[in-house]
């Protein structure tokens, strides 16, 4: 029996919620092991956009791409409107066996504000690589050029970034993207690997599998804090305005019990804008109908914060600063898969939170 089937036949005797069917499970899984196999490092997603192109105009997708952003649509584009940030964190050689965290790199750095999730965890996070395995390649092409190892990586208090120590991969020239050498790993009805954001992106693909008819952005550089800016000018180039676009993420929590008191989570806001109430009060109306679990992760925050002697910041999220640079214009809300592990090549997500997000997400089709 293949390691998906045995997921499955583990989740049916637990009497755990699938989708309409147990090989729509096993088809998702599919293509997330497909895509996680392939580099997306942040600053580097070329090769990613081109294997999502691949599968998209498979099933009949019209798929468009421009700079730092792959549009997929149907036949009713206006419909509902996806989008998924699809670059993941690694490093980037930034000179002779120098290796720092590729999203916070210097050049990226204006574009950060000190509040993102992403920013705050940077020291929470510092520790976690040692032993890491990781994988050079191409820049643009993604050709596999080397493996390694991290021995030691800590943050700079000048240059405000992790710097990682890595044998192996001595012989790389400055700007040659690493991944972290990354497989589906799957226990007792969990999946871990580096989720954010690759999760999202096998989702949508499956949704078109299914009949999906509407519209998907996958954006480059949301871990940098760009993304945001190649969504905008897509919709400005085709003149559009939405209160329907809806934005898949992961979303961290600090330990396992937190993170299974909902299947999916919500948000009204984040530290940028209000988020659209329509579309938001729509979902939750739909994960009442289903009996789907859910939060507000404004909520879960704010609750936090009145126990912490520092407060952590609602965060800056795509949506958000969509909102806020059009006034609202373009606005819409976002729906996430719980996690643990945020941002390692651990991060874990119950299958019971997938196979709820897809149950959601196809009342659409």
């Amino acid at each position: 029996m293949s390691p998906l089937n045995m997921v499955v036949e583990q989740l049916v005797t637990q009497n755990a919620p699938l989708p309409e069917g147990v090989a729509e499970l096993t088809e998702l899984l599919e293509i997330l092991q497909l895509l996680i196999r392939e580099p997306s490092v942040v600053g580097s997603e070329d090769s990613f956009f081109r294997v999502l192109r691949r599968e998209l105009e498979e099933v009949g997708a019209q798929v468009t791409h421009y700079h730092g952003v792959l549009v997929a649509q149907g036949d009713r584009p206006h419909d509902l409107m996806l989008s998924a940030h699809i670059d993941r964190h690694g490093l980037l050689c930034t000179g002779p066996n120098e290796f720092q965290y590729a999203a916070f790199i210097a050049g990226n750095q204006s574009e950060l504000t000190g509040d993102s999730v992403s920013e705050q965890m940077l020291n929470t996070i510092e520790n976690r690589f040692q032993g890491q395995r990781v994988q050079a390649h191409l820049p643009y092409i993604g050709t596999y050029i080397g493996q390694g190892q991290i021995t030691r990586s800590y943050i700079c208090p000048e240059r405000k970034n992790l710097i990682f120590e890595v044998e192996g991969l001595e012989h790389l020239q400055p700007g040659t993207p690493i991944a972290f050498l990354d497989r589906l790993q799957f226990n007792d009805g969990y999946i871990s690997a580096q989720l954010d954001n690759v999760l999202s992106a096998a989702i949508i693909i499956f949704l078109f599998r299914c009949g999906f008819a509407g519209t998907a952005l996958f954006t480059a550089q949301e871990e940098s804090g760009r993304s945001w800016r190649y969504a905008l000018s897509w919709f400005q180039r085709q003149q559009l305005t939405t209160q329907r676009l809806v934005a898949l993420d992961t979303s961290p929590y600090h330990d396992r019990a937190a993170a299974d008191q909902q299947l999916v989570t919500l948000r009204r806001k984040d530290a940028s804008a209000n988020f659209a109430e329509g579309i938001t009060q729509e979902l939750a109306d739909r994960c009442t109908q289903l009996d789907i679990p859910y939060s507000y992760k404004d909520d879960y925050i704010e609750a936090q914060n009145r126990t912490r002697t520092k407060p952590y910041s609602l965060g800056r999220t795509e949506m958000g600063r969509l909102i806020a640079a059009t006034d609202g214009a373009i606005s819409g809300t976002t729906l996430q898969v719980p996690t643990t592990e945020y941002h390692t090549p651990n991060e874990t997500a119950s299958l019971a939170s997938v196979t709820a997000m897809i149950q959601l997400l196809q009342t659409y089709i």
